[in-house]
């Protein structure tokens, strides 16, 4: 009888601890895929939301404040979403000051990016399912900003909303380090390929390619920035500090202070955006840079091709491991042992096999921020945003190591 109970009381404890192991399980980190939309040259991304669960695409947004998505079609459908409540911990949280007083819900006003507009939305939550590096796909309720269709303007066909990783409390990287008590960080690594997919990474890797590449021992760091804007209220976007820019190894002669943010106005800067498909330079900045390349490559410059200003003949330039082969541009950053270079593949664009143009576009005159740093200035290039350090991580091109971002092993053990 004492053994029998002994065997009863093993087994409960057994049963006990498999289901609080289920319940604790915590990912080492969580992975969305993101391949390239052809048409719009937008990020695409997509996780698994809603009961019964769907595929949901979205635009990836690195500066992003929210996931928000178009719940009024008739293609939002589940049984899990629950509005946030006026003044509750949720509405707290996103800092929501807007409440409809008829459903007792609270909102925000999600901005499409792209397009540069705005609509109301209702805060709420719903189930998200997400690929995890360690075998399992775990599920649970984050929250989202249900907007109107209106919003999708402008996105890539079949998108129902954007992904925000901006610097946000309720952005995708908050919300999942705070569900899955992880390290605030996140790698993004974007591929070129048209039918590929790179990555985002959120926790802490691991950042492991084939053939064996370890990326994190490749990442070169610099200190991420925060844009207070105007009125005090801090941008979302990650800003980093370039000192100086470089073609071909010689400095060229910009207005240094456009380099640094206005901290009366917000103006000024460099930041990254995967929402710009290519990097846009304020107009004394671009003329700079295209004046030295025209004086620093070898090839003969041909007609524009828009948006790009700055065109030339194929004639003569070769292909190698790192794109054509063309003088390289540096942003210097904090100091001059630390820079981040553009070779071929990242600064120049095929146009056709006679034509390649510089993969900068002019900005104007007084833009918002002086350099924002493009899409595909960043393809198969590690990027590593280390909110709690504040720093960025940065490898050169993934190109050289004979990968690309399109090569991960996600189950890899580091």
């Amino acid at each position: 009888m004492a053994s029998s109970l002994r065997f009863i009381l093993f087994f409960s404890l057994l049963c006990i601890s498999s289901s609080i192991a289920q319940t604790i399980f915590r990912p080492k980190a969580i992975v969305l895929p993101v391949s390239k939309d052809a048409s719009t040259l937008q990020y695409i991304t997509h996780l698994n939301q809603r009961t019964p669960l769907v595929s949901v695409n979205l635009t990836l947004d690195l500066g992003g404040e929210s996931l928000w998505v178009d719940c009024e079609s008739k293609y939002y459908v589940t049984s899990t979403f629950r509005p946030a409540r006026c003044r509750s911990a949720q509405c707290n949280l996103a800092g929501s000051i807007a409440c409809e007083t008829a459903t007792n819900t609270c909102g925000l006003f999600p901005e499409n990016t792209v397009t540069h507009t705005s609509a109301y939305g209702d805060l709420g939550s719903d189930v998200v399912s997400i690929q995890s590096t360690n075998g399992k796909n775990p599920d649970n309720d984050f929250l989202l900003v249900c907007t109107s269709p209106f919003l999708l303007k402008g996105l890539a066909n079949g998108v129902q909303g954007m992904a925000g990783l901006g610097r946000s409390r309720i952005s995708l990287p908050s919300q999942f380090s705070a569900s899955f008590s992880f390290p605030r960080k996140f790698g993004v690594c974007l591929t070129s390929g048209r039918n590929t997919n790179g990555a985002v990474f959120f926790g802490d890797g691991p950042y492991v390619l084939l053939p064996d590449v370890d990326a994190s021992s490749l990442l070169t760091y610099t200190p991420l920035f925060i844009n207070p804007e105007v009125g005090g209220v801090a941008s979302s976007d990650y800003f980093i500090g370039v000192k100086s820019i470089k073609v071909n190894e010689k400095v060229i002669p910009i207005n240094a202070k456009l380099l640094s943010i206005n901290n009366t106005d917000g103006y000024g800067g460099t930041k990254i955006s995967t929402v710009n498909p290519y990097t846009v330079l304020e107009t004394s900045i671009y003329n700079a840079v295209v004046g030295a390349l025209v004086n620093e490559i070898n090839a003969t410059r041909v007609a524009s091709v828009a948006p790009f200003g700055a065109c030339f003949s194929s004639k003569g330039i070769v292909s190698t491991r790192g794109g054509p082969a063309v003088p390289p541009i540096a942003l210097v950053l904090q100091n001059e042992n630390v820079y981040w270079r553009m070779f071929g593949a990242n600064s120049m664009v095929y146009i056709s096999d006679d034509v390649l143009c510089l993969g900068f576009v002019d900005g104007g005159v007084n833009p918002r921020t002086s350099i924002v740093i493009g899409g595909h200035q960043i393809e198969d290039i590690l990027l590593q945003f280390d909110l709690a350090s504040s720093r960025l991580g940065f490898t050169s091109s993934l190109l050289f190591r004979q990968t690309t971002c399109a090569n991960f092993n996600f189950t890899a053990n580091v």
